[in-house]
């Protein structure tokens, strides 16, 4: 029989709370707390709880319970449930709202848009915001929560996890949040499913990674139960729920030109920071890019940054940070423990690795520059050949640490490339050191890195040769860290092969310099090893080419000597002949022409007994380049058309953009213009394809003249600048002198005589400093751009500028001829 509470108007229940109602339901009914709860199906608890208001807003199914256990009519059951919504309505002030930023968030517009388009339009039901410590996840999402707030009728309720110590309490902050106070902790998860039941809510979880395991239970839990929640957390480490969506959170974007200083949200964040402080970094911006740059963008290591501008200038703090992140600590002070510095906050991630975790993370920091997932494997496993275990073992352990932030993923071109933030990678240098291992992780690095060169060395000849290169490329810091510790360490066997292994690399990309050091360096540890005579007759080979290359001719001839008598004790042929075609260049530039056919000759022959076609045809194009600076075009072209034809086929780039140049020069001289252009844009294209910087910048010498000899000055000057530029930078001085020469030309057409005198004194002594003459073919342009030169100005203005040409160094020649007795001036400049 229903109640008399069934007479009672609902008017009742607009004043009258749920657990006012139901409380007045049981009494009418006659039934005490225990009674009910029986009747009902539930605990006594939560019949208390109800009644007490200690939890609100019942489910359907547990209000058609209480319904049928009280015996009460339509009306009354109406009653009860508008009371339930009303109370429900009430929850949302309940609920811990999104704490207030103390400072505005700078230059995250991208990654607002992007993560609140995800959130805000349902696309996932959890999105998690992941980066390394001090990367502004907290910040990010709590602007991202804040933007898209409007979009949940229910609210958005803020869960802060970082205090949370005991992983079990993951479910009890969340209730607290959402303003629900447990009855059952056995039963905590099913009472928030149950509080939040069909509610459109976001759930912000922020801090999880300590917590990762637990938090993503709950999640799922939630998420399988309650239809309209979206939850968004932040975290150093994904969670793996099913639909879980990921969003990467970047460091800032730094400049990348002078233009962008002022508007670079890294430089902006700084400036804000230190301004706040009182110490406004103003006309030091270029010193603020300098910090930004070398903290890599991270907002936390610019705060901190910004911070020390108490004690110290922006520049003094650009050079402390070189050396080490060590300053970057003193935080706010309501900031937590890892909030107050970067090591703090990298220590809060490192204490989270399991102990393997912790051992590939120390041993990551012995790669300069990043790595690949073979090399990790080998540095782990400490084997140069790691085998399928060991690359599953270093993929599952770096896949975690990925997973977890301290790493970072890139890919290109189909390979996966993995690297560290710089203070990240600093931190686990000094988990290297307090292991005891750094020597030992040194070793295997460069163990791997000399398998590496060795490997490469076969490739750098064919049709796979840019691929290599890039990879070296790549890999240039990393080979560089193996070739330092192999020279400090005085690992002589090492030391030589990896220099001699890299200098053939070291010609294409154009390291002339470096390479030549590793190898003097390495060739005077291995004075005493009599077991090392391939590599040692290598690594002289390689020393001869590079000190040739740099026009340090006697130099070169005395190595390359030394390495042909070498190679010819060890009775290798092709050795032997290589050597003797590196002599025959030397003696090309020194201009004894004879003595470079003759070896050019003997080298051809020696190809030719083994069958190496490869070889024949840089015999022909090193014959054809003879001939044609001498000035023989017709016996050149055909050597080099023969030359060309054979790289082809073989897939030789290098020799193939070599013969191109010259048979792109050739035409120049023989006056075809049209087919000279098409030539040499074609070995232009191949040699920036392929990052063979010499070829690059002959072909723009070459194009110069082209240029020049059409008339177009202002093309020609752009041309020769640049390739001047790049043989400047290579340490080509036999190209850079005839450049000037060839802008001399130009400036004499220009009417800038003095200038142009000024340009071939300068060339006239750096032919002198080397020993090498203008070359036959270009004999006649020079000897007509000085007669010209020499009508135009009187014996002393012409001697004048010749004598500061001379004396001026090759850096300096760019700047412009300064007359007699003034100080540079770049107006006299072409």
């Amino acid at each position: 029989m229903p109640s008399d509470g069934s007479r009672r108007g609902s008017d009742d229940a607009q004043g009258t709370g749920f657990g006012d109602l139901l409380r007045r339901h049981r009494r009418d009914a006659g039934l005490s707390q225990e009674a009910l709860a029986e009747a009902a199906g539930l605990s006594v608890d939560a019949i208390a709880a109800l009644e007490r208001g200690r939890r609100r807003a019942p489910r359907p199914h547990t209000l058609r319970q209480l319904g049928d256990a009280l015996k009460l009519g339509e009306p009354d059951r109406a009653q009860l449930a508008t009371a339930a919504r009303h109370d429900g309505d009430t929850t949302r002030a309940t609920m811990r709202p999104l704490p207030v930023p103390a400072n505005e968030l700078v230059g995250r517009a991208t990654e607002l848009s992007g993560a609140g388009r995800l959130v805000g339009n349902r696309l996932t039901r959890i999105l998690t915001l992941t980066g390394p410590g001090g990367v502004g996840k907290t910040q990010l999402t709590l602007a991202l929560a804040g933007g898209v707030a409007e979009k949940f009728e229910d609210g958005v309720c803020w869960v802060p996890l970082a205090p949370i110590s005991d992983p079990g309490g993951v479910a009890s902050a969340i209730a607290a949040s959402t303003g629900l106070h447990p009855l059952d902790g056995a039963r905590l998860v099913e009472e928030i499913i149950e509080h939040i039941g069909r509610r459109n809510l976001l759930l912000v979880l922020d801090n999880c990674e300590h917590v990762v395991a637990d938090t993503a239970s709950v999640c799922t839990a939630l998420l399988e139960s309650c239809p309209n929640l979206v939850v968004l957390a932040s975290s150093r480490e994904l969670m793996r729920v099913p639909g879980e969506s990921v969003y990467v959170v970047p460091p800032l974007a730094l400049p990348r030109s002078d233009e962008q200083l002022e508007t670079s949200p890294a430089v902006r964040l700084f400036v804000d920071r230190a301004a706040a402080r009182g110490n406004g970094p103003t006309g030091q911006i270029e010193q603020v890019a300098r910090v930004v740059r070398r903290l890599e963008g991270m907002p936390l290591a610019i705060e901190l940054a910004a911070a020390r501008t108490n004690v110290l200038t922006v520049e003094e703090l650009a050079t402390e940070l070189e050396t080490s992140f060590g300053i970057l600590a003193g935080g706010t002070s309501t900031a937590g423990p890892r909030q107050q510095s970067l090591y703090g906050a990298i220590g809060w991630s490192h204490d989270l690795l399991t102990p393997a975790e912790r051992e590939l993370f120390a041993l990551l920091s012995v790669f300069v520059g990043g790595w690949t997932l073979s090399a990790a494997a080998a540095v782990f496993a400490d084997t140069t050949s790691p085998g399928p275990l060991d690359r599953a073992a270093a993929l599952d352990l770096t896949g975690r640490l990925v997973d977890k932030s301290l790493i970072r993923v890139s890919r290109d071109r189909g390979i996966a490339r993995y690297d560290m933030l710089a203070v990240i990678r600093e931190f686990a240098a000094a988990q290297l050191v307090a292991s005891g291992q750094v020597e030992d992780a040194a070793r295997r690095h460069a163990t791997f890195y000399l398998g590496l060169a060795e490997e490469a060395e076969s490739h750098l000849r064919g049709a796979s040769q840019g691929d290599w290169l890039d990879r070296l490329d790549g890999e240039l810091d990393n080979l560089r860290a193996a070739m330092s510790w192999s020279l400090r360490t005085g690992a002589v066997s090492e030391a030589v092969r990896l220099a001699g292994g890299l200098w053939l690399f070291c010609y294409l990309r154009g390291h002339y310099a470096e390479g030549g050091e590793w190898l003097e360096r390495a060739l005077a540890l291995a004075d005493d090893a009599p077991d090392l005579k391939p590599s040692k007759a290598k690594a002289w080979l390689g020393a001869g080419m590079l000190s040739f290359l740099q026009c340090e001719y006697d130099a070169a001839t005395s190595r390359l000597e030394f390495a042909l008598a070498q190679y010819k004790e060890l009775d290798d042929t092709a050795g032997t002949a290589l050597v003797m075609q590196r002599l025959g260049s030397v003696a090309r530039e020194r201009g004894d022409y004879v003595a470079a056919e003759n070896l050019h000759c003997q080298s051809f022959d020696l190809y030719e007994t083994l069958g190496d076609r490869s070889g024949m045809a840089w015999a022909h194009n090193q014959l054809g380049f003879v001939a044609w600076l001498r000035g023989d075009l017709e016996i050149g072209a055909r050597r080099c058309r023969k030359a060309r034809d054979s790289f082809r086929v073989v897939g030789d780039g290098e020799g193939l953009a070599w013969s191109l140049i010259s048979l792109g020069t050739i035409a120049q001289y023989s006056g075809e213009l049209i087919e000279a252009e098409d030539l040499l844009q074609e070995s232009l294209a191949l040699s920036q394809r392929l990052g063979y910087r010499e070829g690059v910048a002959w072909s723009l010498n070459q194009l110069g003249i082209v240029e020049r000899r059409r008339g177009l000055t202002d093309r020609a000057v752009h041309l020769l600048d640049e390739s001047l530029a790049e043989h400047r930078d290579l340490g080509d001085r036999w190209r850079s002198a005839s450049v000037l020469e060839e802008l001399a030309t130009v400036a004499q057409q220009r009417d800038r005589t003095e200038y142009a005198a000024f340009l071939l004194g300068a060339a006239d002594g750096i032919r002198e400093a080397i020993g090498a003459p203008v070359p036959e073919i270009e004999k006649p342009d020079h000897l007509a751009t000085r007669q010209a030169i020499e009508q135009t100005l009187d014996r002393r203005a012409f001697r004048a500028a010749w004598s500061a040409g001379r004396a001026a160094p090759l850096a300096a020649v760019a700047d412009g001829y300064p007359g007699p007795s003034a100080s540079p001036d770049r107006s006299t400049r072409l």
